[in-house]
């Protein structure tokens, strides 16, 4: 079974996300073959499976760590992100991700749609074998409830051009970093660590999740879409405007509402006019520098966390610098 091959400096973590991965594949067993291969598709197209990363890293500093109890939570969290993602492309109507066809373009919304609503279920069914408390089950549908609202927190803000930098936060703040701070919350807390240890954990998990989608957002703005894997400022289309845009929208307004409010109209030759401006706006250099503030908050409260013999503080930082930092 295949890991990213950003894990193969952990070996231990390795072992441990090729167990999830495998908890996960022997989870789904469906007599609609259609909806079973979709899944299994999604699962082994190739993710970091960062978030599961994060949840085996702070079991560590549990003293109650069990290992098929971590990987099996691991699996859970992972499931419920899979879900998210199927769900999002049906919404965004995407044909790409991770440079492969969504389930959607391939099986069809019907079957993404019952792909991700079966997912939803064998993550629950997951918690409520492995979770030593009703607490985690509660946080996961705490958890759900929060990136439903920042997902719809995104549809309401389609095409607001005077959309504020703290209302696009709050948004990513449920539709991304929600599920990072479950994964840190979850490991610490499931592994026995007492409850007040493992909100700090959850909060470290926010601000990487808050960092990692800022840098997912500038990528739009630095890369192709052959080496991000989906089209870029595809969302500018659909009215979803990211960071970047956002402090261009402050600065060059005139220049930039006119052509956004062409919408769904925009040509090729607009979009990259308005790539333009917001690089000469100063958008990218300003979405950078928020997105360095977020990856310093969670790096300095890694830096604060005690020392495991394990070494998962060293390993936390170093990946977290990794993601947090990356340039595609």
């Amino acid at each position: 079974m295949n890991i990213h091959p950003m894990w193969e400096n952990y070996p231990e973590l390795a072992t441990e996300l090729a167990t999830t991965l495998h908890l996960m594949e022997k989870r789904i067993l469906l007599k609609n073959k259609d909806i079973e291969t979709a899944i299994l598709s999604m699962i082994h197209s190739g993710g970091k499976l960062l978030r599961p990363a994060y949840q085996l890293l702070f079991s560590q500093f549990g003293k109650n760590r069990n290992v098929e109890k971590a990987t099996a939570l691991a699996a859970s969290i992972e499931m419920l992100h899979t879900a998210t993602l199927i769900h999002d492309d049906i919404v965004d109507e995407a044909d790409i991700r991770r440079g492969l066809p969504t389930i959607r373009s391939t099986f069809g919304n019907n079957t993404a749609v019952y792909a991700g609503d079966y997912l939803f279920v064998c993550c629950f069914k997951m918690l409520s074998n492995y979770s030593s408390s009703l607490k985690s089950i509660q946080l996961n549908s705490r958890s759900m409830e929060k990136i439903l609202t920042g997902e719809l927190g995104q549809m309401d803000s389609r095409y607001n051009l005077d959309m504020t930098v703290k209302e696009y936060i709050e948004n990513v703040s449920g539709k991304t970093a929600e599920l990072f701070a479950l994964s840190c919350f979850v490991g610490a807390y499931e592994s026995g660590t007492s409850e007040r240890f493992a909100k700090n954990c959850g909060e470290i998990g926010s601000n990487i999740g808050i960092a990692f989608q800022i840098i997912d957002d500038i990528l739009d703005y630095t890369q192709s879409s052959k080496t991000l894997g989906k089209p870029v400022l595809e969302d500018v289309r659909q009215g979803i405007y990211s960071l970047p845009l956002i402090y261009a929208l402050q600065e060059n307004p005139k220049e930039l509402h006119p052509l956004l409010e062409k919408r769904e109209s925009l040509t090729d030759d607009d979009i990259a006019e308005i790539y333009t401006l917001v690089h000469s706006s100063g958008g990218v250099i300003k979405a950078q520098n928020l997105a360095a503030d977020y990856t310093n908050k969670a790096l300095n409260a890694i830096e604060k966390l005690p020392k495991t013999k394990e070494n998962t503080k060293q390993i936390l930082l170093d990946i977290t610098q990794t993601i947090l930092t990356r340039t595609n």
